[in-house]
């Protein structure tokens, strides 16, 4: 009975290792992989500049002042 269970195991083990290895080197998933990359590099970029911060802080700082002497900073 142990044999068995080990027996099916490895095949198991087998059959998703090729399964895998055929999704890894399509075309589809490295697309999809950098398409990720880039992503989070953006992502990681946003959130570590001061400039987000920055306009945070001009937003608050202008608050009470009417529109027409808001200036717009990019």
């Amino acid at each position: 009975m142990a044999y068995r269970d080990g027996f099916f195991a490895t095949i198991a083990l087998a059959l998703s290792s090729v399964a895998l290895a055929s999704i890894v080197y399509t075309d589809e998933y490295s697309h999809a992989a950098q398409a990720e990359a880039n992503g989070y590099r953006a992502l990681a970029l946003q959130v570590s500049s001061d400039s987000s911060l920055a306009c945070v802080d001009e937003f608050e700082s202008t608050a009470g002042v009417p529109a027409a002497k808001q200036t717009a900073v990019r």
